[in-house]
């Protein structure tokens, strides 16, 4: 293996005005973790046993420079040493504050204030002045900020995204960019970026068309990438792909920032798509792209054309359908089941878009494994999109829908009368239609099911098909419930039961590890396989009655879905990165996450 000189730099305990003495280490593997180099050691902890030294960051910044770069700056924490050194002394309060006390002021204000919109604001400029901060809040308190962050409030940061505008965040990507893109891509500042997340705006959660707006999505999920699977957040790169909108308010808001024209669409759009894959990938071969919230016609094209050709997935397909999987087989377990006789399931899905797609066929190649025949598997689904059950006769649907055409019920057929006819143990809900689970239904679904499995997956909240109280009290308490958007626990009758949020941050930010840390070269189906099937066992070890652990657990959770991806990347010689010898793959993983910490900074 290749090998590199690196240098570590240890910092002096001596006097302020001192520099830090500098001590060059000897030749090591590329793949040993036993120093740090100093370009990628930017927070990151190393967990190897043997000496392990302490990171730095080293920075061509001086003066208010460093203050206003976000992966510098670090308020009023820099040490004495890094204010002579940096020329930074007296630029900054007198007092060097902790961390630890950093962090507490940044939770104060976030809990003084009262709109979600405020809070997101907040934070979002946080991040804009100090990563590094803003990281150690949102891990330490994830259960509290991951919904200011991304879901629900992201929602309603993108419908006000041209109001809230302060500064550009990300790439932009317009079709009149058509032609530059390959020289685009190299004024993205950072030589190195491990994940990108991509939108084209056209199907931003459940709330439509929002074109350039849409770019505070991929803002919001690489955070959760950072913080969720320890990705360094100097290599990730939101994007937006503005190719107009549809959307007629925006197009006549004097305020919107995107090309304020129609779509373009067909044979256009995918050349278009596929120049800004190819720029992408000719300055970062081994990136991983990830397709957010496309609408349905480009969803399926765009994935089936790139799968096997880069490292990409999409998240709304792909991502959705292993959490979903996921709780189905942690369900399994609650009702006293084997994952093998996920087999029996009748499964009902309310929505036939990109994600309910997703997560059926996902779903069917978990029951493959498990023995059944493809026809057979696809004969335990039904259907329903907003024009009722997909039957026979339908017209209009693509191939990936028309697999699931049923013939035993007529076309168009309602939710109560599937419900009635088919007594569903399963029911899904991905349409974005809020109370699209109709009191009628849930009440027919309980009568002939002891622990009916009711799961809306919408987002946000206001797009959820029903809410937990309601599937606790219409169903008496029996139901296993799981959503997309975050509720909080239900009374009912004098008992609480504890909601779980169906999430798919449980499941990217651990595959994002696994690629960057393995370099994995393809993303497969067996690797979302594996991940739903570790997530559905990791509560069963230490939280029996609920389908997930709970967020606050979630940089372990994605940690054991980077290793059981990564464990079938190696099998499938699709890893290129081999641990150093003495390390397990699950120690390998961990010295890869990137921890939020002041690392020691120094010039160069």
């Amino acid at each position: 293996m290749a090998a590199t000189w690196r240098t570590t730099i240890c910092q002096s305990n001596k006097a302020p005005t001192k520099y830090p003495k500098l001590f060059f280490a000897t030749k090591l593997n590329r793949f040993s973790s036993h120093f740090i180099s100093t370009e990628d050691a930017y927070g990151r902890e190393d967990t190897t046993p043997e000496k392990p030294k302490p990171s730095v960051y080293r920075t061509r910044h001086r003066g208010m420079e460093v203050i206003q770069d976000p992966f510098t700056n670090r308020g009023a924490a820099f040490t004495w040493d890094e204010r002579e050194r940096l020329g930074i002394r007296g630029l900054v309060p007198p007092k060097v504050q902790s961390f630890d006390i950093q962090a507490e002021r940044v939770l104060s204000r976030v809990d003084a204030l009262h709109d979600p919109l405020n809070k997101y604001d907040f934070l979002v400029s946080l991040l804009d002045r100090n990563e590094t901060l803003f990281y150690r809040v949102l891990i330490d308190h994830f259960e509290k900020i991951a919904p200011i962050i991304y879901t629900p409030t992201v929602g309603l940061a993108s419908q006000k995204s041209q109001v809230i505008f302060r500064r550009p965040r990300g790439m932009y990507f317009s079709k009149y960019d058509r032609g530059c893109m390959n020289t685009m891509v190299y004024n993205w500042p950072q030589e190195q970026v491990d994940v990108i997340v991509v939108t084209d705006g056209s199907r931003i959660l459940g709330l439509g068309d929002l074109g350039a707006n849409g770019i505070q999505i991929p803002i919001g999920k690489l955070a959760l990438y950072v913080a969720g699977g320890g990705i360094d957040p100097r290599r990730v790169l939101p994007v937006v792909l503005d190719v107009g909108t549809n959307n007629e308010a925006l197009r006549k808001d004097p305020w919107y920032l995107g090309i304020a024209e129609p779509r373009i669409t067909g044979d256009e759009y995918f050349r278009f798509v596929d120049e800004f894959m190819e720029a992408v990938y000719s300055r970062w071969p081994q990136v991983m792209v990830q397709f957010e919230d496309f609408a349905n016609p480009v969803a399926y094209p765009l994935l089936e054309t790139y799968r096997d050709k880069y490292l990409c997935f999409n998240d709304d397909i792909q991502s959705t359908g292993s959490i979903a999987l996921a709780s189905i087989l942690a369900s399994l377990r609650l009702r006293g089941m084997t994952n093998r006789e996920i087999c029996k399931e009748r499964i009902v899905c309310v929505g036939a878009g990109s994600a309910g797609l997703g997560v059926c066929e996902t779903i069917i190649q978990c029951m493959e494994r498990e023995g059944l025949r493809s026809h057979q598997a696809y004969r335990q689904f039904w259907l329903l999109d907003d024009k009722g059950l997909l039957g026979r006769g339908r017209v209009g649907l693509t191939p990936t829908q028309a697999r699931f055409v049923r013939d035993d019920l007529p076309d168009g057929s309602s939710l109560e009368e599937v419900v009635r006819t088919v007594k569903p143990t399963i029911l899904l809900g991905l349409s974005g239609a809020g109370g699209a689970f109709t009191e009628a239904a849930i009440r027919e679904m309980a009568k002939h099911v002891e622990r009916p499995v009711i799961f809306p997956l919408s987002n946000p909240v206001d797009h959820a098909e029903c809410t937990a109280s309601q599937a606790i009290e219409w169903t008496g308490g029996r139901a296993i419930f799981a959503s997309g958007s975050p509720f909080d626990d239900v009374e009912y009758q004098n008992k609480i039961y504890p909601i779980t949020q169906c999430n798919n941050v449980y499941n990217f930010p651990g595959m994002g590890l696994a690629v960057t840390a393995c370099r994995i070269t393809h993303i497969t189906d067996d690797m979302f396989l594996a991940a739903a099937r570790r997530i559905s066992a990791l509560s069963a070890d230490h939280h029996k009655q609920q389908l997930f652990p709970p967020l606050s657990e979630l940089r372990n959770v994605s940690l054991q879905v980077a290793t059981a991806v990564a464990e079938v990347a190696y099998e499938d010689g699709l890893a290129t990165a081999e641990p150093p010898r003495k390390m397990t793959l699950h120690q390998y993983l961990l010295s890869r996450m990137w921890q939020p910490q002041y690392a020691p900074l120094v010039p160069f």
